[in-house]
């Protein structure tokens, strides 16, 4: 007995999401017996940002979140990921590993829904199988990518379906479910405007088709209404009850005569409540990005940009581009043929568009927005295997061919999932320093390492940080990258005086919440305050002047300085937020840092790789056809007991260049002075810390903490 259509769709429904949750449990495979990826016997996650929702959904659960922590306590990740630690049987790392592959995997039933709606829904169960693992799909919601895009394609494809029904059907409860979608989706992810707006502006384009075509425009206008209702900024709850005010009104025919008015009130709401500023707030952090950001403060300021530093915000290859969107070149070109051809034939797949406009802008905007238009172009794909299938009249042949195309297409993307093994973002080891710490340090005091590492600090030390993942604008980094790359007294007092102009800012706002708009104080950045309250206008002689024996504020709390192994590979990319003249934006003199693991080791030389060799006999570094003089040579080792052992040899105090085996770390450096009397250089690697500035807390080859004493 054939099934009957919802039930075959159910079934495919099924098979699809197990496919897609499935194919992310291979990683599980991979690094089950990797034990440290796993921390308290659990694996952990493998994205930073993951880390922040963490932190939220715990404090959430425990109850506790102390003021000005930054916690996310209000956000959707965190309470969804609350209230599913409270009602499921599981840990809460097993809740927060595991959910990306869930609920990404629902992707599925918005694609094959699309697929039944044309009649097709083979169309659907295919796009469904390719479309879930896609390589940047896949990349951003595997295990352990614990953030919100475990539901950021899945929200804007059901409103694809829902506006693709709405514009066939024309029934009523399609428009209740695209503004419940949109509702919904900006809860989730507040960033979603330019997305729901794209598509609003595509169906107020069809609506004004229509109007010109003298068609019935009545239910495409109830429509934008009520999309740009939900769209607005009005508060949630409101926004939700005006839904379904609207929905009631609308289902009353008599009514329709209002429609215009409807709209124009709305259109009114959505202005006063804040139009379309969140639209060039996020053009501005990712397509028109300076490398150099001035200040808006009394003391005009020029910062180093972190969007320069970012890699999903840059340009990248065709190649990449394409696989990402498909998992191969050929798939791409296929796949767009196949989405023109569809929407040839279902001229209503042209609303498809803005989801493939994001995705393509990814090819100069940087790649995280290949992940829009996978659900798109996999429906575009599967078409064309589907139509070119059917050209078989013999069903079997038919079915043949279009099982042998789909896998050829699903190959290079499995593929992918088995070679694409990323790591946790932090080893067990490491994580044991920050659980360590947590039992020393309070949860009032700071950590201060660099912004990559803000949000695992925060969840496994649970204190407080400078800057993380969400708070890292060039003003905030420039404070902590003076402090980790220059000499340890100036580096001290900068700890200081930026934690406790960080806290003053915090009270400050508190303080100004109840005053009006004229009366509220200048928020100035940490490093305009300190210049101006020191009494100088120049932010380079403020600088200075930390060299001498300024006073500094009193201290409130205990600051720590967290010094991971991994930070040396990012050194270069820390010290260009502080090697910057601030007030003219003139870039200083990049320091000299080279680093090398595959030297080669030879009778009269070792060659360090890219023509910097290490000359015996003579103690010269040669690099290229250049000889230069070493000022330092020193090893580094640790003995039997885990102390760090050091032998320092001054052959040239008049050079300007050392040179330091690592020999556990199987690694030479190469640095000039600016390095080698840097604080990360001279805390981490050669423990030579002042000890009237700091104390070590935590000492391992993986991370090092230090207490300031001032």
């Amino acid at each position: 007995m054939p099934l009957s259509k919802n039930k075959q769709t159910i079934l495919l429904i099924l098979i699809a999401f197990t496919f897609s949750f499935a194919v992310r449990l291979i990683w599980v495979e991979q690094f089950s017996g990797v034990e440290q990826f796993k921390f308290n016997n659990q694996f952990m996650i493998n994205t930073n940002d993951g880390y922040f929702y963490a932190e939220g959904a715990r404090d959430i659960l425990s109850g506790v979140s102390q003021d000005n922590d930054l916690s996310p306590i209000d956000s959707a990740p965190s309470l969804l990921t609350a209230l599913i630690a409270k009602i499921l049987p599981f840990s809460f790392e097993t809740i927060i590993f595991y959910m990306p592959a869930f609920f990404a995997s629902l992707i599925v039933i918005p694609i094959i829904l699309i697929g039944r709606n044309i009649e097709k829904l083979e169309v659907g169960f295919i796009a469904a199988l390719v479309g879930s693992i896609v390589w940047s799909y896949y990349n951003r919601t595997m295990v352990g990518y614990y953030d919100t895009d475990l539901l950021n394609i899945v929200f804007p494809t059901f409103l694809l379906w829902s506006l693709v029904l709405a514009e066939q059907t024309r029934e009523d409860k399609y428009l209740l479910f695209t503004a419940l979608d949109i509702l919904a989706y900006r809860w989730w992810y507040p960033q979603s405007y330019s997305l729901e707006f794209a598509f609003f502006g595509l169906i107020l384009v069809y609506m004004i088709y229509q109007y010109i075509k003298k068609k019935d425009i009545s239910y495409t206008l109830q429509l934008i209404t009520i999309m740009l209702l939900a769209m607005s900024q009005l508060d949630m709850i409101f926004r939700i009850l005006l839904v379904f005010g609207y929905f009631i009104f609308f289902r009353q025919a008599k009514y329709h005569k209002y429609l215009y008015h409807m709209l124009s009130i709305t259109f009114i709401l959505f202005l006063i409540s804040g139009g379309f500023s969140p639209i060039w707030a996020q053009l501005k952090g990712y397509v028109f990005k300076d490398a150099i950001q001035v200040s808006g403060e009394d003391l005009k300021l020029n910062f180093f940009s972190v969007m320069q530093t970012v890699r999903e915000a840059g340009q990248i290859p065709f190649e990449t581009f394409a696989n990402r969107i498909s998992g191969h070149t050929v798939t791409f070109v296929l796949s767009v043929i196949g989405y023109i051809w569809f929407t040839y034939k279902n001229r209503v797949m042209l609303l498809g568009l803005p989801m493939i406009g994001l995705g393509f802008l990814a090819y100069s905007g940087g790649l995280r927005f290949t992940i829009y238009a996978v659900p798109v172009l996999a429906l575009g794909i599967a078409f064309l295997i589907v139509e070119l299938s059917n050209v078989l009249k013999n069903n079997f042949l038919k079915y043949t061919l279009m099982s042998a195309l789909t896998v050829a297409v699903l190959i290079p993307n499995i593929k992918h999932v088995i070679d694409y093994k990323v790591p946790t973002v932090l080893t067990k080891d490491e994580v044991l320093v920050l659980d360590k710490l947590k039992n020393i340090a309070s949860r009032e005091d700071y950590v201060v390492g660099w912004w990559d590492f803000g949000y695992p600090i925060r969840y496994y030390a649970d204190v407080k940080t400078l800057s993380d993942g969400g708070k890292h604008s060039g003003s905030v980094n420039f404070p902590t990258s003076f402090a980790l790359t220059n000499p340890q007294l100036e580096a001290a007092k900068m700890l200081r005086l930026d934690v406790e102009y960080t806290e003053a800012t915090f009270k400050m706002i508190k303080e100004d919440e109840n005053l009006s708009k004229d009366e509220k104080r200048t928020i100035r950045t940490n490093i305009a305050s300190m210049t101006l309250d020191y009494g100088f206008h120049d932010t380079n002689k403020f600088l200075s002047a930390l060299k001498t024996d300024i006073k500094l504020p009193n201290k409130t709390r205990d600051i720590y300085v967290y010094l991971p192994n991994r930070m040396m590979s990012i050194y270069p990319t820390i010290t260009l937020f502080s090697n910057l003249d601030l007030m003219t934006a003139k870039k200083g003199k990049q320091p000299f840092f080279y680093t090398s693991a595959n030297f080669k080791e030879y009778k009269e030389f070792i060659d360090l790789g890219n023509g910097v060799k290490l000359e015996k006999q003579t103690g010269q570094l040669q690099v290229g056809n250049n000889k230069v003089a070493i000022k330092n040579f020193a090893k580094t080792f640790y003995d039997k007991s885990g102390v760090l052992q050091k032998q320092i040899q001054t052959l040239n105090p008049s050079a300007n260049i050392s040179v330091i085996f690592m020999s556990n770390y199987n690694q030479f450096l190469v640095v000039d002075d600016n390095v080698y009397n840097s604080l990360y250089f001279q805390l981490f690697v050669l423990e030579n810390y002042n000890k009237n500035l700091f104390e070590p807390t935590i000492l391992t080859p993986l991370a090092k903490v230090y207490k300031l004493k001032i």
